[in-house]
């Protein structure tokens, strides 16, 4: 008899989420499960509504001036400023898109994010905080009075010496090897096989001793196994992965979906590293200006040097976007305009979800 017994929350809470569903769809009582009623709050938005606010932030801001491209890597100061694409993924796979959404530019510093996922894939997420920490440094991306204050801990994945870690920390017998699983990662999260910007790579890869330095002092503070030499150039290579905004947004839609890319429907990352993942690019994702952005946005978010952004509205979609110049903490300007007003008009930010 005990399993044909209900208790009073249990039929409480039934009436309660079926009541809702007699509310919103004005028909006949349907007695909807919690789970359920919980999905149905966790709603994406509808596509007319996503293509309606991606367009009209890009009419917004495509006359917009402000800002420059990056000129410390000689190649990135040769994109033309002009560019300027969105693009969101939704979890049904299907990706809405304005403007130069396809052009290819260096993933540069999103690439972060996507190493660190596989490090937590391969070897859990506390390999991360023990390694190289999960804090924001409150200092410049590259600095190295941030490495010698805590002995190359205390960081993040996202500055410069946490990412060289991390790259450092990826499996492998191998530099051909983690410089594969690390390309492979991308291109599941991506949905299609990505390749290298080669002028890119050689620009960045001859103006990057300073990297180079920064790898040597976290490898004698014994941060990871790999030769320093080794980690710094793949990671330079990984910076210099092609992508679009369009990849982006694919990208970051496998995170709002659980580690799930709804393109391919391949579970690339247990979902159980995803919300940890996103709590370093909540904090750490936009240099400097992470703070002033999460303020504003709520949402986890890593950008690039190259003119990328990459956004995550857990359980609702991916965003991606494309535009060279960026402000003094090296964030695209255009792209922040953008995803603020479209995470405004679609009522993704993480923290205002109330109803």
């Amino acid at each position: 008899m005990s399993e044909l017994i209900l208790s009073r929350r249990s039929i409480m809470a039934t009436l309660a989420t079926g009541a809702a569903g007699l509310a919103a769809g004005g028909g006949a009582l349907a007695l909807a499960s919690p789970a359920q009623a919980q999905k149905r709050n966790m709603l994406a938005p509808g596509a007319n509504a996503i293509q309606t606010a991606i367009n009209a932030a890009h009419g917004r801001y495509l006359g917009l001036q402000e800002g420059k491209n990056a000129d410390y890597i000689p190649a990135l100061a040769e994109v033309s400023s002009a560019f300027f694409g969105i693009a969101v993924a939704g979890q049904d796979g299907k990706v809405y898109e304005v403007g130069d959404s396809k052009q290819l530019f260096s993933i540069q510093s999103i690439s972060k994010v996507f190493t660190a996922a596989l490090v937590m894939q391969e070897s859990g997420d506390q390999k991360i905080e023990d390694s190289v920490g999960v804090d924001a440094t409150g200092q410049v991306f590259n600095s190295i009075t941030a490495v010698e204050q805590y002995r190359g801990k205390e960081m993040n994945p996202f500055v410069n010496p946490g990412a060289i870690a991390t790259v450092g920390n990826v499996k492998g017998s191998s530099p051909d090897e983690v410089w594969a699983k690390i390309l492979q990662f991308h291109s599941d999260c991506a949905g299609r096989q990505l390749d290298v910007n080669q002028p890119v790579y050689k620009s960045e890869g001859d103006t990057n001793q300073r990297n180079r330095a920064i790898s040597a002092l976290m490898s004698a503070y014994e941060r990871f196994p790999m030769d320093p030499a080794v980690a710094v150039d793949l990671y330079t290579r990984q910076c210099s992965i092609n992508v679009s905004a369009h990849d982006l947004a694919v990208m970051g839609a496998t995170l709002a979906f659980g580690g799930r890319n709804p393109v391919t429907g391949k579970q690339v990352l247990d979902r159980s590293h995803v919300p940890g993942l996103l709590a370093i690019m909540s904090t750490a994702g936009m240099y400097d200006d992470s703070g002033k952005w999460l303020f504003h946005t709520g949402l986890p978010t890593k950008s690039g040097v190259g003119g990328g952004l990459v956004g995550v509205a857990p359980g609702k979609f991916g965003i991606g976007t494309f535009a060279p110049p960026l402000d003094a903490a090296g964030n695209s300007v255009r792209g922040q305009r953008a995803i603020t007003d479209i995470v405004r008009a679609l009522n993704a930010n993480p923290y205002a979800q109330f109803d």
